[in-house]
């Protein structure tokens, strides 16, 4: 598929680029697609969640009653889950809500993402550019000049480039990655994908294998 390449003022450039069709225009897999996602969500979980059971809680392991002659269930310890203050029964304990996916699963949904934004004209192709030194007010005027300043975007660059990056830092709603960083979470998360022409064959050459 072709699409026009527009310069950092919002310009069409007059040129156009191809697309590789096995990136950017397959039948997506929501499947692997949620499958990705929900595990890049996973991996942002601490896991340090923790409750005190029976044997943690602080308090006497003294029999608070007599076994039999009160009228009332046994007992033998304050820190039994049905008293105020006892342990918490089968409360969360400190673990990792990680979990594998194959390598082939992960391209197929980074295709599947970049397919849809490619299919919803949400990908802009966008000529590489740099600044001189960080500006934030610089970095606001190309998001105004493609219609994003209101919307949440993603700059793929491809190599890293400090300026740009920092440029970026300060504002929620736009983020800068390289094409290695790519993510489906990331690409879905955005209401626009910004891809430089540098960044294309490095996401290319990275989902064709």
């Amino acid at each position: 598929m072709e699409v026009k390449v527009l310069d950092f003022n919002g310009k069409d450039t007059g040129r156009k680029v191809q697309l590789s069709d096995s990136v950017f225009a397959i039948e997506p897999n929501n499947h692997a697609v949620y499958l990705d996602v929900k595990q890049y969500l996973a991996n942002q979980r601490q896991g340090t969640h923790k409750a005190k059971e029976r044997a943690e809680v602080a308090g006497s392991t003294r029999k608070i009653k007599k076994q039999k002659g009160t009228g009332t269930a046994r007992a033998g310890s304050a820190k039994n889950p049905l008293f105020k203050g006892g342990g918490t029964v089968f409360g969360p304990r400190p673990r990792s809500y990680s979990f594998k996916l194959n390598k082939n699963l992960k391209r197929l949904a980074r295709k599947s993402a970049l397919s849809l934004k490619a299919k919803g004209s949400s990908l802009i192709v966008l000529e590489d550019f740099t600044f001189e030194t960080p500006n934030t007010k610089n970095f606001i005027n190309v998001l105004k000049a493609l219609g994003l300043d209101n919307k949440k975007s993603l700059f793929v660059l491809g190599d890293s480039n400090k300026n740009v990056y920092l440029s970026s830092r300060n504002l929620k709603t736009s983020s800068v990655v390289t094409s290695s960083e790519l993510s489906t979470y990331s690409i879905l998360n955005a209401n626009s994908l910004v891809v430089l022409e540098g960044a294309l064959s490095g996401i290319e050459d990275n989902l064709s294998k």
